[in-house]
């Protein structure tokens, strides 16, 4: 008789260890998602903030050299103002050019690139 009381004792025991290791090992993944959430936030949100830096850059870059280019095309034309008709109509050309294979090409590559971005 008293063998089966220890033998439950034991149970009982075991009972209370497993689902306080259970409770613990819940407690662990919830911590261990959060930080994987936090993690893949970061990522993307200083991906975010390089890219947007680096576009900017870019914007200004290429302002400045269209104004120098438009400038000195207005020279060599002797008229400023076909200098920036010239600069214009390639920017017009090349937004033609974008959105004629935006769907083939532009929208697919920008689609893999944003899922790579967020996947890493």
């Amino acid at each position: 008789m008293e063998e089966a009381t220890t033998k439950t004792g034991n149970l009982a025991e075991d009972a209370r260890d497993l689902t306080e290791h259970i409770g613990d090992f819940v407690e662990t993944y919830v911590k261990l998602t959060s930080l994987k959430v936090a993690q893949k936030s970061i990522n993307f949100l200083s991906t975010v903030v390089n890219f947007t830096a680096l576009v900017f850059i870019s914007f200004l870059v290429i302002l400045f050299l269209s104004l120098g280019l438009a400038w000195w095309l207005g020279a060599v034309v002797n008229n400023r103002a076909g200098g920036f008709f010239i600069v214009g109509g390639f920017y017009l050309l090349v937004l033609v050019f974008i959105a004629a294979l935006g769907k083939k090409t532009v929208i697919p590559l920008l689609r893999n690139i944003i899922t790579r971005i967020i996947y890493e």
